[in-house]
């Protein structure tokens, strides 16, 4: 009976001693909680520190390949077509002197015989009269000269024979020219557009027989911008052009403006420059052939510019761009865009040197917001790393 009743009284402290324990041993156990630190959501940001430099300034346009120069090829003689080149089809290529087709020449060359006897004759008849003139010099020698004549010294005759064989040697040079005529050349290296004649058929002089382009040099007229005109050299023909074609193979190609058209289109109110390309087809050497039509950009260095500023297109919104002052706050600039270059801007006025101009704007930028530069972050982390060495 005693037992009974001292168990009940040590029961309960037995189950708080076990329970006391079991607590302290939890905590002795558990993982230490971490201070939470506080939140940093100061933006942070890069910057660049602006200097003002000379800018070559790059003008670029668009613009077809063209032919020097075309030609609708015609005949100076007519006759037959005996014979053709055969390359003297549409999209050959043939070289200067090549002969593109020749005509019959046997009535030609009979011509040629023919002005030559003529010429002789006339030749002939020249030593007569000239023979019988020195002979009445001689007997006017023995009269008076009172009875003495021109026409008795025989000089209208003589100048009648020179008369003769100068319009001989005339009918004897158009003789050999038409006979050069039959072979008809080309007048320089050239791709033939397209061709009217075959062998048999008979052609008159002045007949339209093919169409040809010169490609021993090809031309591109490209406009340029108001925008770009004031930039523009101030001697613009020699200038070096830079032609890029963007096709199946992108074809780059060494140019040289030659002229300016001296007229502003008054629709577009454009000025024109024609940039002419050596050996388009690559005919001389082993350059990628520039055919012609094709549709080309055409870039060339205008003036210099000095102190511009450049700066990403991206960060000029509403011609202004957000810097940082020397509290470390966010201020806007309005600067003045001079002129834009593929993604850049380039700023003469509103910006000076030394200013840091943000490269990352927070979302919602704010006139003073406080910001941290991004390379003093890692300034501080790198402070820390030593420390904790």
């Amino acid at each position: 009976m005693m037992f009974k009743r001292s168990i009940k009284w040590i029961l309960p402290f037995a189950i708080l001693g076990v329970a006391g324990g079991g607590y302290m041993l939890v905590q002795e156990t558990a993982p230490e909680i971490e201070e939470q630190k506080e939140l940093d959501t100061t933006p942070r940001v890069k910057t660049q520190i602006m200097q003002a430099e000379a800018h070559q300034v790059q003008i670029s346009s668009f613009g077809e390949v063209v032919p020097l120069e075309r030609t609708a090829l015609s005949t100076q003689v007519s006759g037959e077509v005996t014979s053709w080149h055969p390359n003297f089809v549409s999209g050959g290529v043939v070289k200067r002197g090549e002969v593109l087709f020749t005509i019959e020449k046997d009535d030609y060359q009979a011509a040629v015989l023919q002005a030559e006897a003529e010429l002789a004759q006339a030749q002939a008849t020249l030593i007569e009269e000239r023979a019988k003139a020195n002979v009445a010099e001689r007997q006017a020698k023995k009269i008076k000269d009172t009875q003495v004549s021109d026409l008795y010294l025989r000089i209208p005759q003589v100048l009648s024979a020179e008369a003769r064989v100068k319009s001989a040697q005339a009918g004897l040079r158009r003789a050999k020219r038409d006979l050069e005529n039959t072979e008809v050349v080309a007048p320089y290296d050239a791709l033939v557009v397209s061709r009217n004649i075959g062998v048999g058929q008979y052609i008159t002089a002045g007949s339209q027989v093919a169409d040809i382009n010169n490609i021993e040099y090809a031309e591109v007229m490209v406009p340029i911008a108001g925008f770009d005109a004031p930039f523009l050299p101030r001697d613009i023909v020699g200038v070096k052009a830079e032609i890029i074609s963007k096709g199946r193979v992108e074809t780059v190609r060494d140019g040289q403006i030659v002229r300016d058209l001296g007229v502003v289109d008054s629709a577009t109110r454009m000025a024109n420059m024609v940039i002419r390309i050596a050996d388009p087809y690559g005919l001389k050497t082993s350059v990628t052939p520039l055919p012609f039509g094709s549709y080309v950009e055409v870039r060339f260095n205008g003036r210099e510019v000095a102190n511009l500023f450049k700066v990403p297109q991206e960060l000029v919104v509403d011609e202004r761009v957000w810097v940082v002052d020397q509290e470390d706050k966010l201020v806007p600039k309005a600067v003045h865009v001079l002129r834009e270059e593929q993604a850049n801007f380039f700023i003469d006025s509103g910006i000076e040197n030394g200013d840091e101009v943000v490269l990352t704007v927070p979302e919602f930028p704010q006139i003073g917001m406080t910001v941290i530069r991004s390379n003093d972050e890692v300034e501080a982390i790198a402070q820390q790393g030593e420390a904790s060495e």
